[in-house]
């Protein structure tokens, strides 16, 4: 599956070339703001699709291995016949079907995706900007983020693992895979984004595809296939909260986000997602580049959208609440285990035998806050009994 699926890299196909940002922001700076206008290659992976089926008809779907095999290869055709259909509707459509709705419920029958969104974006706008911390307003450049990250990585694996680079032709302000991150050279950042990459992309996304590599038996694990989004985006937001790396100008951003993929879905094209993230307080740069994650792969027209990060409120939840739920059922081991590869919440507990035989190995390398099981069990007691406490009875008591 691993060679069936090498070619299939959703985001780096998807994604647009810096060049149409520097053309979109020229022509917004002279007044002419345009609709992008992105030629996408024509892919063809009908070959890397038969091998997936034929992985599909080779598993057995009874035992934990053979599912696991059986829904990636699925996942992964579904993402293949996306990117065959970049520029259309149609990839839009097939990125629901691998990322979600921002419609879709919570788990445990709560709010809807959306409505979670929206929650978050009102407790941004309410905050009160006299009571940030001035370190809090610092900038840093990227030369100076580049060499505090490389220390810390150093620092936490002993040696040179994973190689922070500048990169002067992304669009994102970072991006992380196994070895290597790369950071747009030029962008500014704060100190919360620097505890957000090392904690969110180093310690979660390049780990998992580290200890991923490991396993001998199922070196799939360390692919970041479809099927893992929300769990990978999940754990790793859930490790921001959890170091206290995350501030709510990010659960802005990542709810802003939502409410976008929703409006280009309702039909909003480019220019007006573009004027969304803007009238969000969000400066040129960013704003194209969060709406160009909306648009990525699907027509800048409007009526569709590539549905990624839909997966991030849902996937904080769903990983929130399997980490209560471990805790109350004597299942923490299973919270250390998500770190040996990239797996989903229904992966973990399902391979809880191969682990325990042997056939999987545990996570060489954990953070802190996972290996340290006492710290993170006093986290999620108290949160455990912090949900039975009713804020609209105490609002209503004085």
């Amino acid at each position: 599956m691993v060679k069936a699926a090498r070619g299939i890299r959703v985001l780096t196909l998807a994604s647009w070339p810096a060049s149409v940002q520097r053309d979109f922001l020229a022509g917004l700076a002279r007044g002419d703001a345009r609709l992008p206008r992105i030629d996408y290659p024509r892919h063809d992976f009908g070959e890397s699709r038969r091998e997936l089926q034929a992985i599909v008809d080779a598993a057995d779907p009874a035992h934990p291995l053979g599912r696991y095999l059986v829904e990636s290869a699925r996942q992964w055709d579904i993402a293949a016949r996306m990117l065959e259909a970049l520029g259309t509707h149609r990839a839009g459509a097939l990125s629901v079907s691998l990322y979600g709705h921002p419609g879709d419920p919570l788990p445990g029958g709560g709010p809807g995706t959306r409505e979670a969104a929206r929650h978050f974006i009102d407790i941004a706008n309410e905050l009160d900007r006299e009571l940030l911390a001035p370190e809090e307003q610092v900038e840093i450049s990227a030369t100076a983020l580049q060499l505090q990250l490389q220390n810390a990585l150093d620092g936490f694996f002993g040696g040179r693992v994973i190689e922070v680079e500048l990169d002067p032709d992304m669009i994102a302000k970072a991006a992380a895979g196994a070895y290597r991150i790369r950071l747009r050279n030029g962008a500014a950042y704060t100190d919360y984004d620097r505890r957000q990459l090392l904690h969110h992309e180093a310690l979660v996304h390049s780990l998992t595809a580290i200890n991923g590599r490991g396993q001998v038996r199922l070196p799939s694990l360390a692919m970041s296939s479809p099927r893992i989004t929300a769990t990978q985006e999940g754990l790793a937001v859930l490790a921001e909260q959890i170091t206290g790396s995350i501030d709510i100008e990010r659960m802005k951003r990542i709810s802003l986000r939502t409410e976008a993929i929703a409006m280009a879905m309702d039909g909003a094209d480019f220019l007006e997602v573009f004027a969304y993230f803007g009238d969000a307080g969000q400066g040129p740069d960013e704003s194209f580049s969060s709406a160009q994650r909306v648009f990525r792969g699907v027509p800048v027209t409007g009526g569709a959208a590539f549905a990624k990060d839909t997966v991030y409120l849902r996937g904080l939840v769903e990983v929130h609440t399997f980490f209560r739920h471990a805790l109350r059922e004597g299942r923490l081991h299973q919270c250390r285990r998500l770190f040996a590869g990239k797996m989903t919440l229904d992966d973990v507990q399902a391979f809880d035998p191969l682990f325990d035989a042997g056939v999987l190995l545990p996570p060489r390398w954990l953070p802190e806050w996972v290996a340290r099981a006492n710290g993170l069990a006093g986290v999620l007691a108290f949160s455990l009994f912090a949900n039975r406490i009713r804020l609209d009875r105490l609002s209503t008591a004085g």
